[in-house]
């Protein structure tokens, strides 16, 4: 059972589906290939890839600007869909790293191998905060297209306090890896976006 791939080709599709919403600026399919990308990339410092690539493909299937409560639904969708597919204890993994993706703390898994592959999981999805800086503002607009029911000022404020508390952190990216390739890239971008939004022109 362990070697079946856990997203099999009918459960792509369903998933890809989700991900095509028309109102899915940022986190749509583009945003999963650019972390299963990642996710072949760093392979091999993961304990279990196919838990980790589940998790990417569930982490954001439902989606809803105005809603607070899109990762858990989406980590209930991977519960029902996986069930049977895979054992409890993984798939209370799967689960645990799909509901971090909402506040990016590490779920309290005693587990080493499970505590490395959430830091994997939670550094792929916020990857694009150090990528080139034309890419990042790309990213900052499609995500503003998404929250487009928000008035301006509102948006200044919200999106200020969100690139504050990843700035305030000692460190953004929880794996060395990442921190080597994107965290002073990173940094860069989110202070040049909190002086624009602090300081509009």
């Amino acid at each position: 059972m362990e070697n079946e791939p856990l997203i099999d080709e009918a459960l792509k599709s369903e998933l890809a589906a989700l991900y095509q919403a028309a109102d899915r600026h940022y986190h749509g399919l583009a945003h999963i290939d650019a972390m299963l990308a990642l996710a072949r990339e760093y392979r091999h410092l993961l304990e279990d890839p196919q838990a980790v690539e589940a998790a990417i493909w569930f982490h954001d299937a439902i989606y809803d600007s105005r809603a607070k409560d899109n990762e858990a639904k989406s980590a209930g969708l991977a519960e029902k869909r996986l069930a049977g597919r895979v054992a409890p204890h993984r798939l209370a993994r799967i689960a645990a790293m799909i509901n971090a993706t909402a506040t990016h703390q590490l779920p309290p898994f005693r587990d080493k191998g499970a505590r490395n592959d959430a830091a994997f999981l939670l550094d792929m999805d916020l990857a694009i905060l150090g990528a080139e800086p034309a890419v990042f503002d790309a990213y900052e607009k499609a995500v503003r297209l998404e929250y487009g029911w928000v008035e301006e000022p509102m948006w200044r404020a919200g999106r200020s306090a969100v690139l504050q508390n990843f700035l305030a952190r000692s460190h953004i990216f929880y794996t060395q890896a990442f921190r080597d390739r994107f965290e002073a890239q990173a940094r860069k971008n989110l202070s040049r976006s909190l002086q624009a939004l602090q300081n509009p022109a």
